[in-house]
């Protein structure tokens, strides 16, 4: 396996007590290290709707003299409405092939440059899809779905604040000798179950010590990794955010993982479930109320036996009832359902309990770490959809005062009285285009569009294989189409 040299200086910094990292360039910064030759090129990025960072790298004297003026910088709009081979779909009224698929531009939110330390002289910035004529935001863009549900929050006298959990497996070969083997025969970088080991994650420190220090360089910080249940998989935790800087950090996480592994000559997927026999990938969600500016929870009350207060109860309460209405929002694709399975640590039942992690919604923390963890979501989800349905879910419960049900003490797999979560991409398109909370949270042209991106995946599917659902083993049409793309 080729290793890159870690050599690189650190430039990165310590998360401020805000929760932001100091790791980010000004535009001032910037400039200064395109005139001494440190910085050449800007990545101007913005997340697709499957979550994956599509944009255009720029020379970085062009990137300050043309980007940031009247010029701009210009993308087609069908990226909004492709599948994950970059087949432009039929139907969607954002842009077809009647309007010609015409441009939007790509407005750089200068607030999220950052250096990207693991490719050379370069710096990252991520950009709003907006209309090219008025300047409006694309409303089905990912950044301003959930910017709109921050803005829903915020006229509540809320903010939510979110951390990402994200388990991913490694292998030895690279990503084109992974496609080139057909996805068979893979060697995971362990060879056996390494949940909290030390020997085998010191082992692979080599690439995960890599991830770590990068991220920090770039302004994501890590809260801890650890050997995971998976042979060759590992979990890197991101620390706690404000919803919208932890979808940024998310997105930029996600591609880093899978470009350092690229750069050493290894692989990595974030598919939920990559091989029939083994665990799935999970994207557990944290999840807290605070009041408006961020500075005070609303989720923890001394005086109660239990310490949860109104705001936490029924905020759980709002996650969980519309946990099957908004499931596709936290598990997109054909492969997300083959995951949750029994005594598998990823949950069948909507239920809750106090550390619980059978249950699809797990209670912990304390003061002002109180929170809920959403078991739900699997790694294959996008970010800012998933936090997106996490407050128009949590929303919900708090206007309407929804109580969530008893909690389970015990196995929730073996739970007979609470709703399960939908089996099949099949069965979540189902509920969520039966959700009146889906329509009138996400509007008119964000709902519809976002129904018929997932119509198109399940046709996509069934007309691959011939039946609506996977019945059988993890197969080459999946592992072809999420294993490196998702």
């Amino acid at each position: 396996m080729k290793r890159v040299d870690e050599s690189t200086p650190d430039v990165g910094g310590q998360p401020e007590d805000s929760g932001h990292a100091t790791a980010r360039l000004s535009l001032d910064g910037l400039s200064a290290m395109v005139e001494a030759g440190e910085v050449d090129t800007v990545l101007c990025a913005m997340p697709d709707l499957w979550g994956r960072l599509v944009g255009k790298r720029v020379p970085g004297r062009n990137f300050l003299e043309r980007i940031l003026g009247s010029e701009g910088l210009h993308a087609s709009l069908y990226l909004f409405v492709v599948d994950l081979e970059m087949n432009p779909l039929p139907g969607f009224d954002l842009t077809n092939w009647e309007t010609g698929f015409h441009d939007c531009r790509m407005a750089p939110d200068v607030s999220t440059l950052r250096l990207i330390p693991w490719l050379e002289r370069t710096a990252l910035v991520l950009c709003d899809a907006v209309h090219e004529k008025t300047g409006q935001p694309i409303e089905v863009s990912p950044r301003q779905i959930l910017k709109r549900q921050v803005e829903r929050a915020k006229d509540a006298g809320y903010t939510f604040k979110c951390g990402s959990e994200l388990e991913v497996f490694f292998f030895r070969e690279s990503y084109d000798e992974a496609f080139d083997a057909r996805y068979s025969g893979l060697h995971p970088l362990s060879h056996y179950r390494a949940d909290y080991h030390m020997l085998q994650t010191t082992k692979d420190e080599w690439l995960i010590r890599q991830i770590r220090n990068g991220m920090d360089g770039a302004g994501v910080p890590v809260e801890f990794s650890k050997g995971e249940w998976g042979w060759g998989q590992h979990e890197i935790n991101l620390i706690y955010a404000d919803a919208l800087e932890m979808a940024d950090r998310h997105a930029i996480y996600k591609n880093g993982v899978k470009e350092i592994a690229a750069l050493n000559g290894v692989s990595a997927t974030f598919m939920a479930k990559w091989k029939t026999e083994e665990v799935g990938s999970s994207f557990h969600i944290h999840s807290s109320v605070w009041d408006e500016d961020g500075s005070q929870s609303l989720m923890w009350d001394g005086a109660r036996q239990d310490h949860m207060s109104d705001i936490f109860r029924h905020y759980l309460g709002g996650l969980m009832t519309t946990a099957r209405q908004l499931s596709l929002l936290m598990a997109p694709v054909v492969n997300s359902y083959r995951r949750y399975e029994s005594e598998s640590f990823a949950p069948t039942a909507i239920a809750w309990g106090d550390d619980n992690r059978t249950c699809g919604f797990r209670v912990v923390g304390e003061h002002d770490s109180f929170r809920v963890e959403n078991r739900v979501p699997g790694a294959d989800g996008n970010p800012y959809l998933a936090f997106a349905a996490t407050i128009a879910g949590g929303l919900h419960g708090l206007q309407e005062k929804i109580e969530p049900p008893e909690m389970v003490h015990g196995n929730a797999y073996k739970d007979e009285i609470a709703d399960h979560v939908p089996s099949s991409l099949e069965e979540a398109v189902q509920e969520f285009e039966l959700s009146d909370l889906a329509k009138t949270a996400f509007g008119g042209r964000v709902f519809p569009h976002l129904l018929q991106l997932a119509q198109h995946e399940q046709r996509a599917f069934g007309t691959a294989s011939g039946a609506p659902v996977p019945t059988g083993p993890v197969g080459e049409w999946e592992l072809f189409r999420y294993f490196e793309r998702i």
